[in-house]
C-alpha cells in the first residue's frame, strides 16, 4: 500500500488509531515534536476509516486490540478500498503471530507500544521513505518502457531538439504546438527527463478526454462531498505532479471556468480542492499542448487571452511528418527494428525496405 504525498517525511500526515485516546494523543504529541510531523487522531476502527476517506493521510499507526472494528477490520477495509496508505501496526499484547498476520494482510511493519519514541519515528520515516522509492520505481519503469523517441536528422528535428535542451531546465510553462500525431507528449517528456526534475513525477492529461463535469475534479481534486459520489478526498492531477511535471495535452479543449482556475493556478501558485478551502502550494512545471491556433481560439472568445499570454512564453513548435521527409526512412527503420518485439510478429522485408518509397510520396499525416 502506497500514497504520493505533497510534502515531504517532515509534511507528511500521520494518522493514530486507538480506541485509549491519552495514548494515541501522546503518541501524536511526540511525532510532531520528534518528526516534526502532522498528526490526527481517531478514537476507533470506524473513525479511523471516516478519516480515511476524507483526507489525504500519508501513514497510519493502528492499534490491533479495539472493540468493535480492530485493526485486523481497518486493515482488510483498506486493502478491499481505493485507499493507498503505509500502515504500521502496534500492541500492547506481545503477541508476534498477530503481528505477523497483520503484516500478511498488507500491512508496512509493526511496532511494540513499549517501544521508544524514537523508534516510533524511525519506522514511519522508513515507511515515508518505501513510498517515494516505489514511486520512483514506477517513474523509472515508465521512462524504460518501449517508446518512440525523438528521431530524425533533419533542420526541424534538430531546432526541436535544440529548443528541449534549451528549456528543459527552465520552470516557466512551455507550450508544444503541433498537429495531431506529430509527438508533442514525446515532447514534453523529454523536457522532463532532460530536467532536473527527471525524479520526480510527470503526469499527463488530455483535457480534451475528460467528461465535462469531472474536468475540475481531475485537474485541481475535491475534498470528501464536494459533489455527488464524492465519497473520499482526491488529489488532482496539479497534486499528483508534485514537484514534477505536468503535462496537458490538447490545453485548447478547456471549458472557460477551468481556465479561469489554471490562470490563478501560473498567477499565484496554489490551488484550492473542488469543495474545499485549504489552499495548496503547487510546484510541478506545466508542459501544454494543441493542435489548435491559440491566438485565432482567443480572437474569437474560445480560449482567454490572459491565460494565453502566461503560456506564450517559451514555444516549441513540432513540424509535421510532410515538413520532414528526410527523417521518414530513419523512422521506418526504427518501427522495423521496434515492432515485431511490441507485436510479437516478424515484420515482412517489404516493409523494412520501405522507407525509401515511403520519403518520396507526399504525407498527408503523421
Amino acid at each position: 500500500m502506497t500514497s504520493q504525498r505533497r510534502t515531504g517525511p517532515g509534511g507528511a500526515l500521520v494518522l493514530i488509531i486507538d480506541d485509549v485516546r491519552p495514548l494515541a494523543e501522546q503518541y501524536a504529541y511526540d511525532l510532531k515534536r520528534l518528526g516534526g510531523f502532522r498528526t490526527r487522531v481517531a478514537s476507533g476502527g470506524a473513525e479511523g476509516l471516516e478519516i480515511l476517506t476524507r483526507e489525504v493521510v500519508d501513514c497510519v499507526i493502528l492499534d490491533l486490540e479495539m472493540p468493535g472494528l480492530d485493526g485486523f477490520d481497518v486493515l482488510r477495509a483498506v486493502q478491499h478500498s481505493e485507499i493507498e496508505v503505509p500502515v504500521i501496526v502496534y500492541t500492547g499484547t506481545g503477541s508476534f503471530d498477530r503481528c505477523v498476520e497483520a503484516v500478511r494482510l498488507g500491512a508496512f511493519s509493526f511496532i511494540d507500544k513499549a517501544e521508544p519514541m524514537e523508534r516510533v519515528v524511525h519506522e514511519v520515516r522508513l515507511a515515508l521513505r518505501q513510498t517515494d522509492l516505489r514511486q520512483r520505481l514506477d517513474e523509472l519503469e515508465e521512462r524504460l518502457a518501449p517508446g518512440s523517441p525523438l528521431i530524425g536528422e533533419s533542420e526541424p528535428m534538430k531546432a526541436v531538439r535544440a529548443a528541449i535542451a534549451r528549456l528543459a531546465d527552465i520552470p516557466s510553462p512551455v507550450l508544444v504546438l503541433g498537429e495531431s500525431g506529430t509527438g508533442k507528449e514525446l515532447v514534453a517528456r523529454e523536457l522532463h527527463r532532460l530536467s532536473g526534475r527527471r525524479d520526480e513525477a510527470f503526469v499527463a492529461v488530455n483535457c480534451g478526454g475528460m467528461a465535462e463535469g469531472l474536468v475540475d475534479s481531475d485537474l485541481f481534486g475535491h475534498d470528501r462531498g464536494a459533489f455527488t459520489g464524492a465519497l473520499k478526498a482526491r488529489r488532482g492531477a496539479f497534486e499528483r505532479a508534485t514537484s514534477g511535471t505536468l503535462f496537458l495535452d490538447e490545453i485548447g479543449e478547456l471549458p472557460a471556468s477551468v481556465q479561469a482556475r489554471l490562470l490563478r493556478v501560473l498567477e499565484g501558485g496554489e490551488i484550492i480542492r473542488l469543495g474545499g478551502e485549504d489552499t495548496i502550494t503547487i510546484g510541478a512545471r506545466i508542459v501544454a499542448a494543441t493542435h489548435r491556433d491559440l491566438d485565432a481560439e482567443a480572437d474569437r472568445g474560445a480560449f482567454r487571452h490572459d491565460l494565453l499570454y502566461r503560456l506564450n512564453v517559451h514555444v516549441i513548435r513540432v513540424p509535421p511528418l510532410r515538413a520532414r521527409p528526410d527523417d521518414i526512412p530513419l523512422l521506418a527503420a526504427h518501427f522495423a527494428r521496434t515492432l515485431p518485439a511490441r507485436l510479437g510478429r516478424a515484420v515482412g522485408r517489404a516493409w523494412r525496405r520501405s522507407g525509401g518509397g515511403a520519403r518520396v510520396r507526399t504525407w498527408e499525416r503523421n
